[in-house]
């Protein structure tokens, strides 16, 4: 009896060992690329974030529009010396006075203030949108990627599948003399190739998927499986836009773009700024006075103002005008960068383009129906151990080619796009 819980024990650490060995299980979720763009815009946190940004930065410009508060203050005497009372508070006994003032700020400062908040808030809302157009561009290249390596990995698993049945047949025979056994190791040493070659293609379809997984802020036991429209992408033609378009369309998208315009203005508008920092306020002041003065029952109203004889703020006014150089030149090299960003994305759709329509449509189907035919007829020893090999070697070399090629082409024009700020291709 107690040996027999004891196997009962043993085989419960067992299962428990190899339960915690297997890699944790995945819910594969089926999306296509509009059902993913808007589970992006729904979910994504850091677009979340920028937008409280935007908030913070609409509430600086109420703020800005507010004038500045008067000024109140009151005194009355505490103790007298000359009675030894304290707060005296009849007839002759006491002295109370009162003072009322309000800034008022010159050379248009409150203006000013105003129009660099609204700039301010235009930086953060294009700051916004560059993050989505960045965002939306990792989204969906990393979207086509997992299609193209899932792909990929199917001809490894494929051809993983017939390698390895190839050996356990031929170790059913082994010994018995009718297999070599250097054409044994020499198919074991092809399946390990492969093997090891499909562990670094689940990995990099791994990493891909985090990148996708954060982006869309899904839950990390989720498998995405995009669902691509093969059929859409094959009608996709660099030539649908002339450069012309795209550029203008450039000029006019590109949020980094529209983000190095504002810091000009920003910097503009700072210097305008700085210098009517120069000229002080006027501070009014409107009192009363019961008994300090040399007459009773004193009222008086006044003005103040800083002389400008020392601070000038002429530090402030070099650097802004400093800051203003700085991102001019920022700006054109932005635009510039611009017209190059399209131009080269245009060549590399078209070399992309070019190189896609040299594929047979019918390459694929043809060298899916060999492999089975080769497979058959190195097990029936119609064909070499070398000739199988290098068929072998040569399919999955140019799947992987085919594959790539496709991803490229994808990958071109969501370059397009990206550079463009625009959807040309979707």
């Amino acid at each position: 009896m107690q040996r027999k819980w004891l196997l009962i024990g043993f085989c419960f650490f067992f299962c428990s060992l190899v339960s915690l060995a297997q890699p944790p299980q995945l819910d594969t979720m089926q999306l296509s690329l509009p059902q993913a763009e808007k589970m992006f815009l729904d979910s994504n946190l850091q677009l979340l974030a920028q937008r409280y940004n935007i908030d913070a930065s609409r509430a600086l410009v109420i703020q800005a529009r507010l004038w500045p508060n008067p000024n109140l203050s009151l005194a009355h005497v505490l103790y007298s010396g000359t009675l030894h009372k304290w707060f005296p508070t009849h007839g002759d006994e006491d002295e109370t006075s009162g003072n009322l003032s309000q800034l008022i700020l010159l050379a248009g400062k409150r203006n000013k203030q105003i129009k660099l908040a609204q700039e301010n808030a235009h930086l953060t809302e294009y700051q916004f949108f560059d993050l989505l157009r960045t965002l939306k561009y990792t989204l969906r290249t990393d979207f086509f990627q997992i299609h193209y390596l899932r792909q990929s990995a199917a001809v490894y698993d494929e051809e993983i599948r017939a390698l390895d049945q190839i050996v356990k047949a031929f170790m059913q025979q082994e010994g018995k003399g009718y297999i070599a056994e250097k054409e044994v190791i020499r198919i074991k040493a092809q399946l390990y190739s492969f093997q090891s070659e499909y562990n670094d293609l689940i990995n990099q379809i791994n990493s891909t998927e985090s990148e996708l997984r954060l982006v869309l802020q899904m839950k990390p036991n989720f498998f995405i499986e995009p669902m691509v429209d093969s059929s859409a992408l094959s009608k996709l033609d660099p030539g649908q836009y002339p450069l012309t378009t795209l550029v203008d369309s450039a000029y006019n998208n590109r949020t980094d773009l529209q983000i190095a315009k504002t810091n000009t203005a920003i910097n503009q508008l700072n210097y305008k700024y700085q210098k009517a920092l120069a000229v002080p306020d006027l501070t009014l002041d409107l009192g009363f006075d019961e008994r300090g003065s040399y007459l009773p029952y004193y009222y008086y109203i006044g003005a103040s103002m800083d002389l400008p004889f020392f601070n000038r703020n002429q530090g402030n006014i070099k650097s802004a005008k400093a800051q203003i150089a700085n991102t001019q030149a920022l700006q054109r090299s932005t635009q510039a960068t611009v017209e190059e960003n399209v131009s080269n994305a245009l060549r590399k759709a078209f070399n992309e383009q070019r190189l896609y329509q040299t594929i047979d449509p019918k390459f694929f189907q043809d060298f899916s129906r060999l492999l089975h035919e080769v497979v058959l007829n190195y097990q029936k020893r119609n064909i070499t151990i070398l000739e199988f090999l290098d068929f072998y070697d040569s399919f999955k070399m140019n799947t992987l080619q085919l594959n790539t090629i496709q991803f490229n082409r994808v990958s071109a024009f969501e370059d397009i796009n990206y550079y463009t700020g625009t959807n040309f291709f979707n």
